[in-house]
């Protein structure tokens, strides 16, 4: 057997690029038998994470040491995917990533394990893989049709215009995913969507009369329609309860330059003591009564100090 304080450095070195973790088949490779593994666990040196799969060192978790284990335990080929894809690629909060770390094997029967959420697709074309965080996920488009499967309407919507504004999607690349992926979970949901997306724009007087036929129907205070507010006009003001609420149009088409108008004009607006709420067409015409509720909570809701 080596010797112990070289054998590990080496441990150490290999698990530094891998978030901290090795595994089982690498401590072999370096000489180290089931015997000599079991001490190192007794004593500390090792923390089993998954089987096969342990930390080094201490059990304080790196960032992403969860992901890169999933990795390395379920083998070559596996890939991040869904929620936990979102997550990394930004399309959802982290807390949207749920208890489990989604992971897809292709060609074999991924068996259960805690804390792993295994999807088996037979094959996964090389376009829907990308590298992030050294750890390798299913493409931004990919992960969009993923979600599609996993997520309610309106929050699938939410993660494509995510995905949209930070530039890593298109209607597009998402269309492509889905033809080279043909009857996956999510397809349907995806182009629904899609459809939508493609559907006639909106106006501004369209999208006003429709929001405000939600309002009056549900009995609401009536608010301003495109009030000035400082240098802005916003689309409805509910001035005594400083409430906003703007109107995107065709959203998934908006570019860049307008998407960082958009911002800055939340962001002066918050700056000014304001709420901001954003709705789309696709929310005031496939989900109105939540929508509503949502206004409702929001004109309740004291905002001043």
């Amino acid at each position: 057997m080596p010797e112990d304080e070289p054998c590990d450095r080496v441990v150490a070195l290999i698990a530094s690029r891998q978030n901290g973790l090795i595994t089982t088949a690498q401590l072999h490779a370096l000489g180290l038998r089931r015997g000599a593994i079991a001490h190192r666990v007794q004593v500390g040196r090792l923390h089993r994470v998954h089987r096969g799969v342990y930390l080094v060192g201490h059990r304080a978790a790196p960032a992403l040491v969860a992901e890169t284990a999933v990795v390395l335990a379920c083998g070559g080929g596996a890939v991040l995917s869904h929620r936990t894809a979102a997550v990394m690629w930004k399309l959802l909060p982290p807390g949207r990533a749920g208890s489990e770390v989604d992971v897809t094997v292709t060609g074999q029967q991924g068996r259960k394990r805690r804390g792993i959420r295994t999807h088996q697709v037979t094959r996964l074309d090389p376009r829907d893989v990308r590298i992030c965080d050294r750890l390798p996920v299913t493409a931004p488009a990919r992960t969009v049709l993923d979600l599609g499967a996993d997520l309610p309407p309106s929050e699938l919507e939410q993660a494509f215009a995510e995905g949209v504004a930070l530039r890593l999607v298109t209607a597009q690349s998402v269309e492509a995913a889905v033809a080279r992926a043909p009857g996956r979970p999510g397809t349907a949901a995806i182009k629904v969507l899609l459809r939508g997306e493609s559907g006639p724009a909106w106006t501004r007087s369209k999208a006003e009369r429709r929001m405000l036929a939600l309002i009056r129907a549900a009995g609401l205070p009536e608010p301003e329609v495109n009030a000035r507010v400082g240098r802005y006009t916003v689309d409805f003001l509910w001035r005594r309860e400083r409430l906003v609420l703007e109107v995107d149009g065709k959203l998934f088409h908006s570019s860049g330059a307008a998407f960082e108008r958009d911002r800055r004009k939340g962001t002066d607006l918050v700056a000014m003591g304001l709420r901001v709420m954003r709705t789309t067409w696709w929310q005031m015409v496939n989900g109105a009564l939540a929508l509503v509720i949502q206004i409702d909570r929001g004109l309740r809701t004291d905002n001043r100090t």
